[in-house]
Formats: structure tokens, C-alpha cells, sequence
């Protein structure tokens, strides 16, 4: 199931979606982004850059938690900062691991570390929220 939500004022908007805890619901974090940067009229590098960090913050929740179902949140604001958040409910802060060149994983917040102009995680009393922020380019989009 997923819910979406959409809050759009002059530069600024916010949209939300819940969606469960499950490998698939990665690739439609994914489409979410990219429909909701799109719509934005953000370029297509940006909404591509915003594809891969909800990727990777996503499956950090499926594969690393107990939740069952995350809150996805795609927020810009006014300085054309977008904003990308995941919720869940483990408060093991998140942290960049150092993978050896044959392991599969252990990339994620690596990557994301590379794309975004900065990242973080807030707990709440329910878990955290992971967030990643990006820049669009000044004057970009609706």
C-alpha cells in the first residue's frame, strides 16, 4: 500500500508517501522521486542523482531494520535544497562502512556521501529519519 501526499506553495513543496518495508518498494521510492523532481521541473541529472539516494537510503531501511513500513519524504525548499528522508524505526544511527573491493554491499551512505551536498539522521522516538539534501541549480524548475 502506498499513501501520497502533496503539499507544492511558490518554490517550495513537500511530498510524502508510506510505503512497506520490502525490496520492491525500493524501485517505487525510486519512481517517486524521479515523478515528484520531474514535476518540479528539475533537470533530469538532478531527479537521476535523487533516484540512487532514495535507492540507497531505502534499502538501508529494508535490509538493516525491523520496520514495516517507512515514510518517504521529498521536500523543497525555498534556497532550492531538495531534501530526500526515510524514516524507520531501529535507532542504530547510520554510519559508512568501509567495503573491500569484492563485498557486495557496504557502499550505500558512501555513495550518497559523493552525490549530496550534505546527509544526516535525526532520531525521534520511533526510530530516525535518514535524510540526504541536493541542490538544485538556481532558478531551476516550476
Amino acid at each position: 500500500m502506498t499513501a501520497a501526499r502533496t503539499d507544492a506553495t511558490g518554490g517550495a513543496g513537500c511530498t510524502t508517501a508510506e510505503l512497506p518495508c520490502v525490496p520492491e518498494s525500493v524501485a517505487r521510492a525510486r519512481a517517486l522521486v524521479s515523478s515528484v523532481l520531474t514535476g518540479w521541473g528539475l533537470e533530469d541529472d538532478l531527479a537521476h542523482v535523487g533516484e540512487v539516494i532514495v535507492s540507497e537510503l531505502m534499502t538501508n531501511v529494508v535490509d538493516h531494520t525491523e520496520t514495516h513500513l517507512t515514510e518517504v519524504v521529498i521536500e523543497r525548499q525555498v534556497d532550492s535544497t531538495v531534501r530526500i528522508q526515510v524514516s524507520d524505526r531501529s535507532h542504530v544511527a547510520p554510519r559508512m562502512e568501509k567495503a573491500t573491493d569484492d563485498a557486495e554491499c557496504g557502499r550505500g551512505l558512501r555513495l550518497v556521501d559523493a552525490l549530496c551536498v550534505r546527509w544526516g539522521y535525526d532520531p525521534n522516538g520511533g526510530g530516525k529519519v535518514t535524510w540526504a539534501e541536493i541542490k538544485a541549480p538556481a532558478g531551476g524548475g516550476r
